[in-house]
């Protein structure tokens, strides 16, 4: 009885390791999803207003309506997107909170310092 409820105790309490290499999965499907030109423009579309996949395949012509919703998926996926059955539509939104993870993670902390630069040399220049 003891094992199985310590057993159960690790299930519930991952290592930080695993919530390392969980977080770097997000982070991949991230990456992966924003690396196509059409997710990035449907991203685009989304950041302006929810939409339906009838009207995502609208602005896109040059996909037939299944490689939108393989599109539309990846994201998904990757968790840039939600999608809500209605009736017959599903509308798509964004969602910005992994964009916002990785500007934290990974650009937040390279552009302080071309920040302090630009406010010193403004500093200069108007003293």
């Amino acid at each position: 009885m003891k094992e199985t409820q310590a057993h159960l105790q690790q299930k519930k309490s991952p290592a930080p390791q695993d919530e390392r290499d969980d977080q770097e999965d997000k982070d991949n499907r991230v990456f992966k999803a924003m690396a196509n030109p059409d997710r990035r423009r449907m991203l685009d579309l989304l950041r302006d207003a929810r939409r339906t996949t009838g009207e995502i395949c609208l602005k896109f012509p040059s996909l037939n309506r299944c490689t939108v919703m393989q599109h539309l998926g990846v994201l998904h996926k990757a968790g840039l997107i939600i999608g809500r059955k209605d009736g017959r539509c599903r509308w798509h939104y964004l969602d910005v909170s992994p964009i916002q993870r990785i500007h934290q993670r990974w650009i937040k902390d390279y552009a302080m310092p071309a920040s302090e630069l630009l406010l010193k040399l403004k500093n200069e220049l108007e003293a």
